[in-house]
């Protein structure tokens, strides 16, 4: 099945803070807004084409027959083996064998030394919240993650936040609690040499073996016969266009905010590609027409959103946004 892989139009909206440009309900062909109005986070909808599939069927243009061969007898002249003299055991006596090891013998166990050490504390800080940050929606222009050339195919809403106000306290608490440690002394051994039995004495038997003459004969392999040749019926194959799925847009999908897609993003993006085997073209942190198709590529192979720099295709890649 062959999929449409033609390019998304992106609507994307921002949630940045402040106070011009609010953005309406109204500026937007949807009737509804990203799920959420959380700071520093955007979303867009792709519009996604018509996909279609080329199907083939296999046509009957002649159907199958048979035909009837005589094959006749076959022999062939095979030898056999017979024995003309049985085997036998006959029985060997092997002597012991010896060998000479060394062991260790314990003259002093192990001891165990005890010694205790202090706890011991650190300075730490903490930022106290002195005032929280506020945020208010605003309409932002065309953000660099939508591919299309149509600036009013993409809509941005940005949510920009106020900084909170900390101030720092100091306190101490436990680096390291008060532990015990132990040290072991090892124990003491010395060696000794003595000469042991490797192998006891033993008898084994020793198998003589029988003898044997080939002999030939003649034998039948196959007897006369009738083959049945079945000729294959013949195809020819038919392909049809068929809808598989209406286009629309997608759901909302969180996308890289235009604050955060750097030039060290889009670089980090063209490699990973490129090591992954999608052509992203040169390393040179541009959004670029080749860059952008290998994305789409990646896209749709792993079955991630399409048309877009979305987080789920960063978290994919295992680029750090």
């Amino acid at each position: 099945m062959k999929r449409n892989l033609t390019l998304c139009v992106l609507f994307a909206f921002a949630f940045v803070f402040t106070s011009v440009n609010t953005f309406a309900q109204g500026d937007i062909p949807f009737g509804d807004l990203p799920p959420t109005n959380e700071f520093g986070k955007c979303y867009a909808k792709c519009k996604i084409p018509d996909v279609y599939e080329t199907v083939s069927t296999q046509v009957l243009v002649k159907e199958q027959s048979t035909k009837l061969s005589k094959v006749p007898a076959q022999y062939e002249t095979q030898t056999e083996t017979i024995m003309v003299k049985e085997g036998r055991t006959d029985l060997k006596v092997i002597p012991a064998t010896y060998k000479t090891i060394t062991e260790q013998v314990m003259v002093e166990s192990e001891k165990v030394k005890v010694r205790t050490i202090p706890a011991q504390y650190k300075t730490e800080s903490r930022q106290v919240l002195v005032s929280e940050a506020r945020g208010q929606w605003v309409k932002k222009k065309k953000d660099p993650n939508c591919f299309s050339d149509n600036p009013e195919d993409c809509y941005i809403a940005c949510y920009e936040e106020i900084p909170a106000k900390y101030r720092t306290e100091s306190y101490k608490v436990l680096a390291t609690p008060a532990q015990t440690t132990e040290s072991v002394i090892p124990a003491k051994y010395t060696t000794v040499t003595k000469r042991v039995i490797d192998e006891p004495a033993r008898t084994v038997e020793v198998p003589v073996e029988p003898q044997y003459k080939t002999v030939k004969k003649t034998i039948l392999v196959s007897p006369e016969a009738t083959n049945e040749t079945i000729i294959p019926a013949e195809y020819k194959t038919v392909t049809e266009k068929k809808l598989i799925s209406k286009g629309g847009y997608t759901v909302w999908t969180e996308i890289l905010c235009a604050s955060k897609t750097s030039t060290s993003t889009v670089r980090s993006l063209q490699k990973a590609l490129n090591d992954l085997g999608y052509n992203a073209g040169v390393v040179d942190g541009v959004l670029g027409l080749r860059t952008q198709t290998a994305l789409q590529q990646f896209q749709t192979d792993k079955g991630l959103p399409l048309g877009n720099l979305n987080i789920e295709t960063l978290q994919a890649l295992g680029i750090n946004y």
